[in-house]
């Protein structure tokens, strides 16, 4: 007998794969990516709270562009008092009385990162002078990237009807 007539003869037993349970959703490691995640942001918007002044009115610009998140960023907050007339800097938290003061921290911050970014948050009453000054010293220390924080609307003025 030859193999063909053998084998139509007798039934082929096929084997069926065992039924495997579904996988359970681990909740447990969600939790722990979540929390990561939390802290990560928190800290980051903490940061960038601090480094922003709130007693500054920012000049009024219509035409104004949003500016790109850039993490070499360094922020000089320059804060003007009418009462005495004295004109403040402030950098990662310090103040410093003249602009040539900041030219060492700026150098630090662009031999860390070449392309680094410097974000200036004058006062609307600070004079062009002094901002002039501040330039010269961000221009001395090799910073090559400038840009100015302003507002586009008047925060004082009271709401067009």
């Amino acid at each position: 007998m030859s193999d063909a007539a053998h084998s139509r003869g007798k039934k082929k037993l096929v084997r069926k794969p065992e039924h495997e349970p579904d996988p359970e959703f681990q909740i447990a490691p969600m939790i722990d990516i979540l929390l990561v995640l939390l802290v990560f942001f928190m800290s980051i918007s903490s940061t960038e709270v601090l480094q922003s002044n709130k007693e500054i009115n920012l000049p009024i610009a219509k035409e104004a562009k949003e500016a790109k998140d850039n993490p070499g960023q360094v922020i000089i907050n320059v804060t003007y008092t009418s009462m005495n007339d004295m004109t403040a800097i402030e950098v990662d938290q310090k103040d410093y009385a003249m602009p040539s003061e900041i030219v060492p921290i700026l150098q630090n911050k662009v031999t860390a990162n070449p392309m680094v970014r410097v974000l200036i948050r004058a006062d609307r009453e600070v004079r062009y002078d002094y901002v002039r000054k501040i330039l010269e010293a961000v221009g001395q220390s090799g910073v090559g990237n400038v840009t100015f924080s302003v507002v586009d609307k008047d925060a004082n003025a009271p709401a067009a009807s």
